[in-house]
């Protein structure tokens, strides 16, 4: 009898720098395997490897890009028949919760192979993806066979954006597009902080607690530097406080990250420290207006 394996999937316009195939993936104490298929649906021709002699063009018409399809299959938690995948599909579609946990947990099996695609292919421009970045988000079931192909027995598409949200999304995302006139425009400028502590960020989202408490420890200092003119607000004086207090923390954690894996208290630490430097990040742009 078949078994039947629920998944996630996403479609993103254009070519992942992933290569098509199937990937295992196990996690390390659990041992639990998820396998990501990706595929590329479409005909758009690959780059040449010789670079073709410029030519005049009447018209800027826009190509038509490739669809990637990415399916991460929960290979470990398998369904013994369709009715109880099936049940699975109605519970797990049902609420807006689950729907952004399985989306997220599918994302992060991701990003957790494009960081290593960029690592092996030496490439330093690795951007993480989102799930609100697909054209579409499926949740669905279907047989091993099925699957490793990218078909299914069974899916619905699903909204990790929802509906509540988009307004709030929206506004969210009209702060940015006016500091990025600003800095742009050479009316504002991006401090390092700014930097280390984002990709301190990336890096303790995708579980590489190490890279990301060496980062850290380069972003905290920078932060203490650079907003010491901060915003007179006691919240903004409080964290700053506590963040000067506890940067010998932050110096621990990355010693101990160049000697090997952190212990859960060491993690801990970490997670509270960037956490507060987020926190002052925040609260300086909600004051700067």
């Amino acid at each position: 009898m078949a078994r039947f394996f629920g998944f996630v999937q996403f479609d993103f316009a254009g070519r992942l720098t992933l290569a098509d195939g199937r990937y295992l993936a196990r996690e390390g104490a659990s041992g639990d395997e998820s396998v990501l298929v990706v595929g590329t649906l479409g005909t758009t021709p690959m780059a040449r490897r010789r670079r073709r002699r410029a030519r005049q063009v009447q018209e800027a018409e826009p190509a038509e890009l490739a669809l990637t399809r990415v399916t991460a299959i929960r290979a470990f938690a398998a369904f013994d028949d369709e009715e109880a995948a099936a049940r699975w599909l109605d519970e797990a579609t049902e609420a807006e919760d689950t729907v952004d946990v399985l989306a997220s947990d599918a994302v992060a099996l991701l990003n957790r192979a494009l960081h290593v695609q960029a690592v092996a292919a030496t490439d330093p421009a690795f951007q993480a993806l989102t799930a609100e970045r697909a054209t579409a988000v499926r949740i669905g079931y279907g047989s091993g066979e099925e699957t490793a192909d990218g078909r299914f027995s069974a899916a619905r598409e699903v909204d990790v954006r929802g509906g509540a949200s988009r307004r709030r999304r929206r506004e969210e995302e009209l702060r940015p597009q006016a500091r990025v006139a600003a800095v742009l425009g050479g009316n504002e400028r991006l401090d390092v902080c700014e930097t280390l502590l984002l990709r301190a960020r990336a890096d303790l989202d995708g579980d590489r607690e190490r890279e990301a408490a060496l980062q850290l420890r380069g972003g905290l200092e920078a932060l203490l530097s650079e907003l010491r003119a901060g915003p007179d607000d006691e919240g903004h004086v409080r964290d700053m406080e506590a963040l000067r207090e506890r940067r010998g923390e932050s110096e621990l954690v990355a010693a101990a990250a160049v000697g090997g894996e952190l212990t859960s208290a060491q993690g801990h630490e970490l997670r509270e420290l960037l956490e507060i430097c987020e926190r002052v990040l925040r609260r300086r742009r909600v004051l700067d207006g």
